[in-house]
């Protein structure tokens, strides 16, 4: 009896733990505001996450009549029975532009990793509302005794100190000619910063940032950032909000000193009001403009080589494929050279083969390939070659591929070389090679023809009497036509 009991209490128990899991489930849902609005008023569009929190999601859609005044979020959390539940909301308010009848289409949005779609709706936006104000004693706002003011009163805004701020960051300070160096512009928000911050026209700003940013005198690899999320970072032990506004990689084309100057960045600053109150509005929108320091990074010449106006800069490996090693003279093959690592992909160049009469090799097919991740830009670029042996032998093909770069983790040059050895048996076929150019058979009729010179006078009174006998034909056969009619 008592074991029976025990086993009531486990299923009891697993029936509890399976019904509590149900109920943290995660449920993520795009909630629309109302159908009707004035156009004083805002539109919301939200993103609720519940038993969860909302760790990264898509841009709100833009749509016609309505322009983005900016985000707020909401979280809360219950306790029902025992049982707990949270709810974390990001909403997006829209102003309406002007009066009239509007459609918001149906769209997707990326939230927590996680597709969701919206219906959409229409929105049907009418004429401004006023509040009416009505002195009678009789008429007075019950609880306007209750929260310790009129709702009428004017309402005390205060500024407060922002703890933020905009950098502009660059992983090396001194590069060389060619080698690489990552810009990032963050804007950096304290966990601790109590004054409300929001991003006032991004996409308008970083244009003319850029604009100011991108050296002429180098190779851009911009990492094209899309989605801007807060990341946490900790600097001198305290705890930020790092938002990654723009990143790219820069590769100086010559020594002159790359200067990136400072730029501002306007955001919107809330002043909050001094007494809060349950009704109105306990905030006011205002601006403040943020300024990254200066930057500068000092570009060195490589070290003295024949090819140093030449050669990649990078740190970069080797690995061939290649179809047989065991070939038969006249037998095709194939090569691939792929270069990868870390570096300038986009300027890597193929190798420069010397002649031969032993290979018959051709302009090789390229694939490139650039990821940009991790502060860094690596990949590779595949040169994959069509050759044909002529001769009989051993052939090492380091003798025919190799590629020279500059290493600036190493402070030197270094050759990538291959390893391949091809093992070639049959006759040589060097001498086909003038019969794969033969002329055609119109030389063929030099053996025929006699050695003796023609006049060039007798040729053109040959041309005369052709064309007198042609004349003398087109006339007649105009006469016997008319002369038929």
């Amino acid at each position: 009896m008592q074991s029976n009991t025990i086993l009531k209490y486990v299923f009891l128990s697993i029936i509890v733990i399976l019904f509590s899991a149900q109920s943290f489930s995660q449920e993520i849902e795009i909630q629309l505001g109302p159908n009707e609005i004035a156009e004083n008023q805002g539109f919301t569009i939200s993103i609720v996450v519940k038993n969860g929190r909302i760790k990264s999601y898509d841009e709100f859609p833009d749509f016609s009549g309505f322009t983005k005044r900016g985000t707020s979020s909401q979280s809360s959390t219950n306790i029902v029975n025992g049982q707990i539940s949270s709810s974390h909301k990001i909403i997006m308010t829209y102003a309406p532009t002007s009066q009239g009848t509007f459609t918001l289409p149906p769209f997707q949005m990326e939230i927590n990793g996680n597709t969701v779609s919206s219906p959409g709706k229409t929105i049907k936006v009418g004429a401004p509302t006023q509040r009416r104000q009505n002195n009678s004693p009789f008429n007075r706002d019950p609880f306007e005794d209750f929260f310790g003011r009129s709702r009428s009163a004017p309402t005390e805004y205060v500024d407060i100190e922002e703890d933020a701020f905009l950098a502009l960051t660059v992983d090396k300070n001194e590069v060389y000619i060619g080698e690489g160096f990552t810009t990032t512009l963050s804007f950096y928000v304290a966990n601790d910063n109590r004054a409300p911050l929001q991003f006032h026209e991004l996409g308008k700003q970083l244009n003319e940032i850029l604009k100011k940013l991108r050296p002429e005198n180098c190779w851009e690899e911009n990492f094209n950032i899309e989605n801007i999320n807060g990341e946490p970072v900790t600097i001198n032990n305290k705890g930020y909000a790092k938002y990654k506004l723009y990143q790219a990689t820069f590769y100086p084309l010559n020594t002159e000193t790359i200067d990136f100057p400072s730029v501002e960045l306007k955001m919107i600053k809330y002043k909050v009001a001094r007494n809060p109150s349950f009704f109105g509005q306990n905030r006011q929108e205002d601006f403040k403009t943020f300024y990254s320091k200066a930057k500068k990074v000092n570009v060195k010449e490589l070290p003295a080589h024949p090819l140093k106006d030449k050669v990649a800069v990078g740190d970069y490996r080797l690995d061939e494929k290649i179809s047989s090693n065991d070939l038969q003279t006249g037998q095709s093959f194939s090569y691939q050279f792929s270069i990868y690592g870390a570096g300038n992909i986009s300027a890597i160049e193929k190798p420069l083969l010397p002649e031969t009469k032993n290979f018959d090799f051709y302009d090789p097919n390229i694939m490139q390939n650039i990821s940009r991740r991790n502060n860094k830009v690596t990949g590779s670029k595949t040169f994959s070659y069509f050759g044909i042996p002529n001769e009989p032998g051993k052939h090492q093909l380091n003798n025919y591929f190799e590629w020279i770069f500059f290493s600036p983790s190493k402070h030197e040059y270094d050759t990538l070389r291959s390893q391949q050895v091809l093992n070639v048996i049959g006759e040589s076929k060097k001498n086909e090679h003038i019969k794969a150019n033969d002329l055609g058979a119109f030389y063929d009729w030099i053996e025929l023809e006699d050695n003796e010179l023609e006049s060039v006078n007798e040729y053109e009174k040959t041309k005369l009497l052709v064309n007198i006998f042609i004349f003398i034909m087109l006339g007649l056969s105009g006469f016997l036509f008319f002369k038929k009619i």
